[in-house]
């Protein structure tokens, strides 16, 4: 038993944020956002274990804020406030306080985290995590600076300031364009390749588990210098000729509205100011137009990603097309008052000695007791390596185009327009997106509580404590257990896609795979739009594997299935017995499994195999699961038609090669 009282233990201070070794572009977001809040907040993208959390705390013990929990009161300076993934939109707005009521003390408001962190930071780690009602909350307030409370009989409104930082695992799901495009800033975090790199970065952080005060004593200096340096950043001015110079970079990179010229404008601004100068520079533009373009550069998980924007040439070439405006004399009348000729913006200057000079402190290694490089730290966990984005798509209808028994999609996925119109032509009331009652989502009502409730709906319980006092003055005005009301609380559903995938030898034939990578891309883009969740399991040689579990990123689950390869025999039983399991493992209220099996159904492993494959497939129609079978199998007069009695047992829909389409595919499970 544990007598110590927790209230009494001291909070633990957090990692020094000049601590961390490497990290630099998420260094240099951060501190940007600091200087000027009005970049919009810095978004970190990386592997588990790769020191997101470890910086976005270090840099609130850095602005002077605390890294306490988000119950706890804010400290002195800017608060730093954690948004949990748990919390309730109660929690995140505010509510009617109770107590107050309760007590004769009138209407009251209890805080919610958003009032906690205004003039601030608020932190959402796994923000791609977070609810859609959430998410639609903090959009809301981000952009009006106000939050404003109409529930629980209250009216109220405050403002709420602050500066977003989210932390996401892009393999964990993917962000809503909203959200994404909210961030100004976005930066990967990715563990160090180099085995000297990690070593440092795994001592620093192992002394300072050893000795947190201590370890936080060492780096004191160097975590004055910061505060010092970023106390006297004012944002450089921003001439006419600049915004000149970033409309044209967003316009060449192709960037979405005007967010993006905005930020870059006073990301550049600022990064001017850390660097110690009152005028913007090329070499700004340079460092920070990586950190302000990536996540707004592409909106299809399913391409592609491959290079990022070549940003150093984009702003090459705007310069040059600015230097002919001004030769030409082809500006607009009101420019002429400005500085075309600015030495800055006009000028090359060492590009990399101003990236070296982003780091804690330019030009000095020794700030801190060991030295430090392209690596990080992190209480999380052990660093992973980032995926590969798999090999490139084939645009032939030829089979297998690699030596490695993987084949490539042929033409890849079908526009989504088409997905689209398949969607809308499918009869409604088939239960997808229609809202469940769940522990957590919008409160829409309030019900008796009885029982333990884990939750409790303030002014419903009000009310009906309220009615039983009118009915018997001589009563004490007090709450009982009758009173409580619980929150009745929905959520939409969503699907589960459990791809179950023939990967034996035979599928390598015919340019199988090949059609049938393309036709299950073409559904990823479809759960990509609706926000499914995608799992996959592949059957071929000595048995059924999990390729990929559950997640919202059909980017990973597309570059999965693009490095399918084919061979062996086919363990038919097992692979729809592993997707089985898989499936009911994962469902929820809010949750629907749809089984996809892509097969020709001939089962070769095992005594029986066909007879465990049927087994397999009743076990599927007893837990009615939705599924569908794709029969791969070739036509002719040798087919065998397993495939089709394979989808009888199972009591699913059943699709054959020439239904192999996206528009097919898709329209068969929307009919569920």
């Amino acid at each position: 038993m544990i007598d110590e009282d927790l209230d009494t233990v001291p909070a633990r201070p957090a990692f020094p944020f000049s601590a961390v070794v490497g990290a630099e572009d998420a260094k240099l977001a951060l501190l940007l956002a600091t200087i000027d809040p009005a970049i919009g907040g810095v978004l970190l993208r990386g592997d588990k274990g790769a020191a997101k959390t470890t910086l976005a705390r270090g840099l609130a013990a850095l602005s002077g804020g605390t890294s306490n929990c988000a119950t706890s009161p804010a400290g002195p300076g800017n608060p730093f406030v954690e948004l949990p993934l748990g919390a309730t939109e109660e929690r995140v707005v505010g509510s009617l306080d109770l107590t107050a009521a309760l007590t004769g003390q009138g209407v009251r408001v209890q805080r919610g985290l958003l009032a906690e962190a205004n003039g601030g930071v608020l932190y959402v780690d796994e923000v791609n995590l977070l609810a859609d009602h959430l998410v639609d909350v903090l959009l809301d307030v981000a952009v009006s600076g106000i939050n404003r409370i109409e529930r629980d009989g209250v009216s109220h409104a405050h403002p709420a300031r602050f500066v977003l930082v989210g932390s996401m695992n892009p393999e964990e799901g993917d962000l809503r364009p909203q959200l994404l495009d909210r961030f100004g800033l976005a930066a990967d975090v990715r563990g160090p390749g180099d085995p000297t790199v990690r070593a440092a970065a795994v001592r620093r952080r192992l002394d300072f588990d050893a000795d947190a005060s201590g370890f936080v004593d060492r780096w004191s200096e160097a975590e004055e210098r910061l505060r010092t340096r970023l106390a006297v950043c004012e944002p450089a001015p921003i001439t006419d000729a600049d915004l000149r110079l970033v409309s044209d970079l967003c316009a060449a990179a192709g960037a979405e509205g005007l967010r993006a010229d905005l930020v870059l404008a006073r990301a550049a601004a600022a990064h001017a100011a850390w660097q110690g100068r009152h005028e913007i520079s090329a070499d700004d533009l340079r460092r920070v137009a990586p950190l302000v373009l990536a996540h707004r550069s592409r909106r299809d998980p399913l391409d592609h990603r491959g290079a990022p924007p070549d940003t150093d040439r984009l702003v090459e070439e705007a310069l040059e097309r600015q230097q002919t405006r001004t030769s030409v004399g082809s500006g607009d009348p009101g420019d002429q008052g400005d500085r075309h000729d600015d030495p800055g913006i006009g000028a090359s200057a060492d590009h990399d000695r101003d990236r070296a000079s982003d780091g804690i402190e330019p030009g000095d290694s020794s700030h801190g007791p060991s030295p430090d490089g392209g690596g990080d730290n992190n209480d999380e966990g052990a660093n992973r390596g980032g995926g590969s984005t798999g090999p490139e798509r084939s645009t032939s209808s030829g089979g297998p185009s690699r030596s490695d028994g993987v084949v490539t999609a042929a033409g890849g996925p079908a526009p989504v327009q088409t997905l689209r119109s398949a969607v809308r032509d499918a009869p409604v009331g088939n239960g997808r997106r229609s809202p469940v009652i769940t522990e957590r989502g919008r409160t829409i009502g309030h019900r008796p509580a009885g029982g333990a409730p884990t939750a409790v709906a303030p002014t419903a319980t009000v009310a009906a404590a309220a009615q039983r006092w009118a009915a018997d003055p001589a009563a004490p005005s007090t709450v009982e257990p009758q009173d409580l009301r619980a929150p009745v609380r929905t959520t939409s559903t969503g699907n589960l896609l459990v791809l179950a995938v023939d990967a034996s030898g035979s599928m390598g034939a015919d340019a199988r795979m090949a059609a049938v990578k393309g036709a299950l891309l073409g559904l990823l883009a479809d759960a990509y739009q609706r926000r499914d969740r995608v799992a996959l399991v592949t059957f071929g040689g000595r048995g059924a594997q999990v390729v990929l579990r559950p997640t919202g990123s059909v980017e990973v689950a597309r570059t999965r299935l693009e490095e399918l390869a084919t061979g062996g025999d086919t363990p038919l039983a097992a692979g729809i017995q592993a997707a089985l399991e898989l499936a009911v493992a994962a469902a929820t209220p809010a949750l629907e499994p749809i089984l996809v099996v892509v097969t020709d159904g001939r089962a070769t492993t095992g005594d029986d195999p066909l007879a465990a494959a049927m087994a397999a497939a009743a076990a599927v129609a007893r837990h009615r699961l939705p599924a569908v079978v794709v029969d791969v199998e070739a036509p002719g007069p040798g087919r065998l038609h397993l495939a089709g009695r394979l989808a009888a047992a199972m009591h699913a829909r059943h699709l054959t090669m020439s239904d192999m389409t996206a528009h097919h595919l898709e329209t068969a499970l929307r009919h569920l």
